[in-house]
């Protein structure tokens, strides 16, 4: 198996929620919901950066497909970290989230390894870290 993700699939409880969420609120381009027409199918992919995207799908779509339990939400299961260039561009995704109708859990700050911070949890309690690490150089 070579080391690539390639999609991301968070699962959701309002679909259309979630969408807006996502599209509407944190600018994420997107086609919308796609596959209604099948049983399981609806989804909603949104194109991140070259050779990734992020899928959201119905939680009992997910538990269904994968044959799995559905079981209660987690938010510590994963977190998504999202790598910004400087404190003010966390100060401004996190402002963002936030009139997007995230939750705020972890308000940005100054962190003990020297970068800067802030968790938020998006409208299905997916937790999410907006961070400047300073030792990391991003390549647009």
């Amino acid at each position: 198996m070579k080391p690539r993700i390639t999609v991301i699939t968070l699962g959701v409880d309002d679909l259309e929620r979630a969408v807006a969420f996502y599209r509407d609120g944190l600018g994420f381009p997107t086609e919308g919901i796609i596959g209604q027409e099948f049983e399981h199918g609806a989804v909603a992919f949104f194109d991140l950066q070259a050779g990734l995207k992020l899928a959201i799908w119905n939680r009992k779509d997910i538990a269904h497909e994968a044959k799995v339990k559905l079981g209660t939400r987690s938010s510590t299961e994963l977190t998504i970290g999202h790598n910004v260039g400087s404190k003010e561009e966390v100060d401004r995704v996190m402002e963002q989230a936030l009139m997007a109708g995230a939750v705020i859990s972890d308000p940005a700050h100054e962190t003990f390894w020297g970068g800067y911070s802030g968790h938020f949890q998006d409208p299905d309690g997916h937790l999410w870290e907006v961070v400047w690490n300073p030792q990391w150089d991003l390549q647009d």
